[in-house]
Order: C-alpha cells, then structure tokens, then sequence
C-alpha cells in the first residue's frame, strides 16, 4: 500500500555528517548554462538534507520542474521511489514496499512511471521492470514481456526498451515490452546509456581499457558501434547535453566531450570542490537547463 509524504525540502547546500555503514549519497540540482566551450552551473539546491545519511540515487527527470529518485532512510530496508517537486518544494513518496525500488522513470504512456524492482522470492532476488501509476491508485505490477535480470533500462518508445541484463557477463540488449526475443546489443557494458536525437544509442563499453563511450545504429543493428571517445578514468556515467556534446563527472570535478570540436578529448569545465563533493556519480539533464548529480560529501 502507498503512502504520501510531503514537505519542504532545503534551496541551499547543507552538508552533515554521513554515516560510516551506510553508503550515504546526496542529490543536488543546479542550474545549467552551456556556451561555446563554458559550462556553468549556478543556483544550487540540495533536494536531501531531510537524510544526509541515507541513499538518495538514481534521478531522472518527470518533467521541467519534477525529479524521480531512489531514496533509503536509514530506519528503511529498501529504497522507495520519491518524486521532488522543484516548483513547489515539496516531495511525494510514490512507494512505500518491502521491495527495493531503483531507477523510476516517466513513460511514454500518460499518467505512468516504470523502475527496477528488487523482490526476494523464497531465497531468490530476482531484478523486474515493474510499471506503476504516478496518482498510486494501485500497486503496479511487473511489465509483461520483460526478463528477469534487469539491472538498468532506458526506454526508446512506449514498448520498446534498452536493458542492460544482470548476466556474466552483463548484456545490453534491445527488448520490447510486448513479448519479443531480446537482442543482444552488446556486452560487458556500463550502467548508463541513452538514446540520441538522430535514434542511436550511446552507452559505454568497458571490455577494454580506458572505457569506450560507443554509438550504436539501432536501425542498422549488423553494423559495428562505432566510439565517440574515451571515458575519464573508471567513469561509467554520463549525460547528453543539447548541443550534442557529453557531461560526465570524476571526483568533484565534470567534464565535458564535443565530438565536433576540433580539439578532442574530456575537458574540465567545473570544479565543485566548494561543496564537499567526493565522488560525483550519476547525473539527469532536462529540457529546462537543469542538472541534477548525486554525489557523496
């Protein structure tokens, strides 16, 4: 059964004391301005601070102003999936399970959202892509046609997917929700990919050293991928800004790829240091100039 939650969250930067057991992470909004080779972030917000010592991961943008994340207090045995209302300042507990919930992102469908789920069966843990309503008039229930193992997804339209299956090793393979055979994309893949304006999907490859970021022709899926550049060092994730060049982060610092620009290469375009950030990890842009990063303080 669900339950609402809602409440005002802190508009600045607090950083507290993270426990030691617990793998506290922390999720910020930023404001985000990119022009000719600067990338400037202003105005931050710090969507967390009513659990500095919990896990607050996996965003993903609902709209211009909503923000989906995975969020574990510290009293919680799993995540449940929390929607951020920037506008309004609030938030919105959208699960409320003895299942984890991980990754939730918007459908194309009206109304819905989909995340990983992580249930115990007997003494099984068995990973699903599950499909839920965003007003909880009900308790979701796992997308037919999708396989066990999934550890993360992007959806390319209303049924056809991108997984990235739990396998040894891992596979990134395109599936459809309505029942057909996966195929296999790729393997030994990292935990973030994307679909590009032009319909190909990027994603990084890690069966080599330095790590590949890869661009695959989903319409001419016999064709090799082809690769954008090298990752920054044990990088895995990314996002695509408008202009078409890549934002990634490494420590506290981001760093930017242009594959049009005529000097090549990861270059740093900010240095976060000021806020105590440690280890920036996954990051969500939105049409509206707005970056959200997790990091650990």
């Amino acid at each position: 059964m669900f339950r609402l939650l809602t409440g005002l969250f802190f508009l600045l930067p607090w950083l507290g004391d993270l426990s030691a057991q617990a793998p506290a992470t922390q999720l910020y909004v930023f404001d985000l301005q990119v022009k000719d080779t600067a990338v400037t972030l202003t105005n931050p917000r710090y969507l967390t601070a009513f659990n500095p010592n919990g896990y607050n991961n996996h965003p993903n943008w609902a709209g211009d102003q909503q923000l989906f994340a995975s969020v574990m207090t510290p009293d919680m045995a799993q995540p449940d999936v929390y929607l951020f209302d920037l506008a309004a300042g609030t938030r919105t507990r959208l699960t409320q399970t003895a299942s984890g919930e991980y990754s939730p992102k918007k459908r194309f469908a009206t109304g819905r959202f989909s995340a990983v789920r992580q249930e115990m069966i007997g003494r099984d843990t068995i990973l699903r892509l599950w499909d839920f309503p965003l007003d909880r008039s009900d308790n979701g229930q796992p997308l037919p046609g999708t396989a066990a193992g999934v550890g993360y997804y992007e959806w390319l339209n209303n049924s056809q997917l991108a997984l990235f299956l739990v396998e040894n090793p891992n596979r990134l393979v395109l599936a459809s929700a309505t029942g057909d055979a996966p195929r296999t994309l790729a393997t030994n893949t990292g935990r973030t990919f994307t679909r590009l304006p032009n319909g190909n999907l990027v994603y990084v490859d890690k069966s080599a050293t330095p790590w590949r970021l890869m661009e695959k022709n989903l319409y001419q899926l016999n064709e090799s991928a082809t690769v954008v550049g090298e990752m920054p060092d044990a990088t895995e994730d990314f996002v695509v800004l408008s202009d078409g060049s890549y934002l990634a982060g490494s420590g506290s610092k981001l760093y930017r790829l242009n594959p049009a620009a005529a000097e090549k290469g990861w270059r740093q375009v900010v240095d976060l240091t000021f806020y105590g950030f440690d280890d920036i990890t996954r990051l969500a842009v939105n049409g509206r100039g707005q970056l959200a990063l997790v990091a650990r303080p």
